[in-house]
């Protein structure tokens, strides 16, 4: 397209992350659009999605940050949730409705028998109200329809499944640690099954993350901007390179940096003595660093340093 026939992009240039304490009974999508707004930013999107029940945090980028969320989705997390039990319900939490009930109730030991079964590298059939694409459409719609739904199973990784709390009879609080794409409605349904009862959850909150924990959160009615009020400040993003904190740093010079933006591989004898002890020069990620300056992700393999992901920005926060 012409360049003069070009749209200006709507809102400010922003780059950098900001940790939403997400109340319930809305969703992801809506949380990030109320943000966009409240900052009046360019470019938004979030870093994992979480149910319109749940709570906790929803790490939202902005500009030249949303290209680092497919490094924070990978990252681990962790979650409290409480089980109901008596009760299976379509959606497998509280918002969904009850399809099959039981009077069975499981004890505290016979919960923590199961657990070791769900821990580890498992497998885990999806709820059917997902965003899980099937032929092209998406689960929750076609459940929605009245359709029938059948997912598959598919490996999931439970690092942490612990019963923490015990309240009553009907309900069981948990701590799970978990990498992408674990699904805690599933969970809690097949740990429920498991024991010879029926669950479903009925609250559920994100607790951390990758590196961002509870103390990075901003209530989300804080953020709202209405009348006269002015918009939030910059000073609660956190720098675009917080997401990647865990990924090992090499630096380097700037016409290092130069050769990696202009697509160029380096070898990594011209790192010798740079290159981290963390970094695994098979396969691994690092991030690269002018001074201050994050200039992108690269991968180390074969000796050689590949640009994998590189930023735009100069910036070196937000």
């Amino acid at each position: 397209m012409p360049r003069q026939f070009r749209k200006k992009p709507k809102g400010r240039p922003i780059d950098g992350w900001l940790i939403v304490d997400k109340p319930s009974g809305i969703g992801s999508t809506d949380v990030v659009n109320k943000v966009k707004r409240a900052f009046d930013a360019q470019k938004a999107g979030h870093g994992g999605t979480l149910d319109p029940l749940a709570t906790g945090l929803l790490p939202v980028a902005f500009g030249a940050a949303t290209k680092t969320v497919p490094y924070v989705m990978d990252g681990t997390k962790t979650y409290r949730f409480t089980l109901k039990f008596g009760e299976a319900r379509d959606s497998d939490d509280a918002d969904g409705a009850v399809i099959a009930t039981t009077d069975a109730r499981p004890t505290d030991d016979a919960i923590r028998a199961a657990l070791p079964a769900f821990t580890g590298d498992i497998m885990q059939v999806p709820p059917i109200y997902s965003a899980i694409k099937i032929n092209g459409d998406r689960a929750y719609d076609l459940a929605r329809d009245g359709q029938e739904v059948v997912l598959e199973a598919r490996p999931a990784r439970v690092d942490k499944f612990e019963l923490t709390e015990r309240p009553d009879a009907d309900h069981a609080i948990f701590e799970v640690q978990s990498g992408k794409g674990v699904y805690m409605r599933s969970l809690a349904r097949d740990l429920a099954k498991a024991v010879g009862s029926l669950g479903h959850i009925a609250a559920l909150r994100r607790l951390s993350v990758g590196p961002f924990k509870e103390s990075h959160a901003v209530a989300l009615d804080s953020l709202l901007v209405s009348g006269d009020t002015p918009a939030p400040s910059l000073d609660l993003l956190l720098p675009l390179t917080t997401a990647l904190d865990d990924i090992p740093a090499l630096a380097m010079s700037e016409a290092e940096a130069a050769r990696l933006q202009f697509g160029q591989a380096i070898s990594l004898v011209e790192f010798m003595g740079r290159v981290p002890p963390a970094a695994n020069p098979s396969g691994g990620l690092i991030r690269a660093m002018a001074g201050e300056r994050f200039v992108g992700l690269c991968r180390l393999e074969e000796g050689m340093c590949f640009p994998e992901r590189l930023m735009a920005t100069t910036e070196t926060g937000h």
